[in-house]
C-alpha cells in the first residue's frame, strides 16, 4: 500500500517504536594493520555501533552532497577550510557529505568523516549521537541551508548566523520589505501564492518581470516574462514544481549592469572580501557570468554605494560569517537583488585571488575564536583576476544552451590579467558592449 501523505517524521517514530536504530560502521583505512586514527563511517541498521562519540567539543559541517549545477566543487573548497578552521581552534571537526569525487570526504581531512546522504533523518540521528556544540550550515550550499530551520526547531544550535536571519534573506518578501526600511534601492516586486495575485502585481510593477519562488538552488525555476501568457504558465508551472511556495514577482532591470561583493561579519564588524563586475548584464545568472576583479567599469560613487550597502545590511541581518549581495546597476543606481547569508561560489575565487584564506577566518569568526577586527582588512591584486564560467553542452547536447536566470554552468576557472589592453579581456568588454546595446 503506498501512502503519500506520510510525513519522515511518522517514518522515524515507527521506526524507533520496532526497536531499528541507525548505528554507523566505520571504514578502516589502515587495512586493520594498526588503529586507524582517521576512520571514516557509514550508516546502517544494525545493533553493534563502531562510531565512538569522544567527549571532546564537537563542530559538524554539513556538506552539499552530489556536485551539480549551482552546488560544485566551489563549496567543498569552502568546507574544507571550515574544517581546518575548525580543529585550528580546538574542536573535533566532523564533516557529514556523501560525495566520494570531493576533498571534503578524503579520511583524513576531518576528525571523524560520515559519508551519509544529506538528508534530515540522517541528520538527526548524527546530532543524538554525536551532541556537538553546534552545526555549520553556511559552507554547503543551499542544500545545507535548507536544513537550517529543522535543526534550530529540534534545539540544536547553528554555528554563526541565527536560523531567522537565514530565513529572512531567503524570503524574497521579507527581504524586500528589509531593505526598503534600510533606504535601498530596490526593484520593484510582490509576493505571490496564485496565478491571479501574480498577474496583479506584474501589472503593478510593469513589464518585464523576474518571477523566482523562495528557497532555489541555481536559480531554479527562475524566468523572465514579457507579458500575462507567459507570466501565468511560467507561475502555474512554478505552484506545480514546488507546492505552497511563495513566489517574488519583481520588475526586471532591463539592460542594467550587475555585480557582486562577498563580505565576513562579525554582528558588529564588516569585513569586505571583494566585489566583482560581471560581464554580462542582469538577467544572467551570476554562476554563468564572467566576473572581473576589481571592477573596472564602475564609478567610484557605485563601488562606495556598494559597500555602504553591503556593510548595511550585513549589521541590520546581523550576519556572522560569509554573505554574498547581488547588485543590479542601471542609470548609475544601485539596486540590491538579493542575498545570501552563506559561503557563495565566489569566495573560493576571491581567496585564490587576493592569496587569502576568507573561509578559514570566517569559521573562526563563525566560531567566535576570533573577530575581524583580529583580521588585515586591505586587500591588493596586482592587475586583475576574471572569473570564467565553464560549461558542459558538449556532454548535454540537447541542453538549450541560452544563458538566462537559471545557471547552466558546471564550474568555473580564473584567468589573471596584468591590464585591460589584454585582449582576452578586450573580447569580453566587446561582449558586454553587445549585450547592453540589443
Amino acid at each position: 500500500m503506498v501512502m503519500d501523505d506520510v510525513q519522515e517524521e511518522q517514518v522515524r517514530n515507527h521506526r524507533k517504536s520496532l526497536n531499528l536504530h541507525r548505528v554507523w560502521k566505520m571504514v578502516d583505512t589502515c587495512s586493520a594493520e594498526f588503529p586507524a586514527a582517521t576512520p571514516y563511517f557509514y550508516s546502517c541498521y544494525d545493533t553493534e555501533n563502531e562510531s565512538i562519540s569522544s567527549d571532546r567539543p564537537k563542530v559538524i559541517v554539513l556538506g552539499s552532497g552530489p556536485n551539480r549545477i549551482g552546488q560544485g566543487i566551489e563549496f567543498d573548497y569552502s568546507c574544507v577550510h571550515g574544517l581546518l578552521a575548525a580543529r585550528e581552534s580546538g574542536f573535533e571537526a566532523i564533516m557529514v557529505n556523501c560525495n566520494p569525487e570531493t576533498v571534503s570526504t578524503d579520511f583524513n581531512m576531518a576528525d571523524k568523516l560520515y559519508f551519509e546522504p544529506v538528508f534530515w533523518e540522517h541528520l538527526l540521528d548524527l546530532l543524538e549521537h554525536e551532541k556537538p556544540v553546534g552545526v555549520i550550515v553556511q559552507l554547503g550550499g543551499q542544500t545545507a541551508l535548507k536544513l537550517a530551520e529543522k535543526i534550530h526547531a529540534n534545539g540544536y544550535r547553528i554555528i554563526g548566523t541565527s536560523y531567522e536571519s537565514m530565513d529572512l534573506a531567503e524570503d524574497r518578501g521579507r527581504f524586500s520589505d528589509l531593505l526598503k526600511d534600510l533606504d535601498i534601492p530596490y526593484p520593484r516586486y510582490g509576493v505571490a501564492e496564485t496565478a491571479e495575485e501574480a498577474l496583479q502585481i506584474a501589472h503593478d510593477v510593469g513589464y518585464p518581470v523576474l518571477v523566482r519562488p523562495s528557497y532555489v538552488l541555481g536559480g531554479q525555476g527562475m524566468s523572465i516574462v514579457i507579458n500575462d501568457e507567459e507570466l501565468e504558465k511560467a507561475v502555474v508551472d512554478l505552484l506545480r514544481r514546488i507546492p505552497g511556495n511563495r513566489i517574488l514577482i519583481d520588475h526586471f532591470l532591463d539592460r542594467a549592469m550587475e555585480a557582486e561583493a562577498d563580505c565576513i561579519c562579525d554582528g558588529h564588524d564588516v569585513m569586505m572580501c571583494g566585489i566583482m563586475e560581471h560581464i554580462e548584464p542582469a538577467g544572467i545568472h551570476s554562476g554563468d557570468s564572467h566576473a572581473v576583479l576589481p571592477p573596472f567599469g564602475l564609478s567610484p560613487l557605485v563601488v562606495t554605494q556598494m559597500e555602504e550597502y553591503t556593510r548595511r545590511l550585513a549589521k541590520a541581518l546581523q550576519i556572522n560569517g560569509l554573505m554574498n549581495v547581488q547588485f543590479a546597476i542601471k542609470n548609475d543606481v544601485v539596486y540590491v537583488i538579493e542575498a545570501n547569508p552563506r559561503a557563495s561560489r565566489t569566495v573560493p575565487f576571491l581567496a585564490k585571488a587576493y592569496a587569502t584564506p576568507f573561509v578559514n577566518m570566517a569559521t573562526k569568526v563563525m566560531l567566535g575564536t576570533q573577530k575581524v577586527a583580529d583580521f588585515e582588512t586591505e586587500y591588493k591584486l596586482e592587475g586583475w583576476a576574471i572569473k570564467e564560467p565553464v560549461f558542459s553542452f558538449s556532454k548535454f547536447p540537447n541542453v538549450n544552451k541560452e544563458l538566462g536566470p537559471e545557471m547552466k554552468s558546471t564550474g568555473e576557472a580564473i584567468r589573471f590579467i596584468s591590464d585591460l589592453r589584454d585582449p582576452y579581456f578586450r573580447d569580453l568588454y566587446k561582449r558586454k558592449s553587445m549585450y547592453l546595446s540589443r
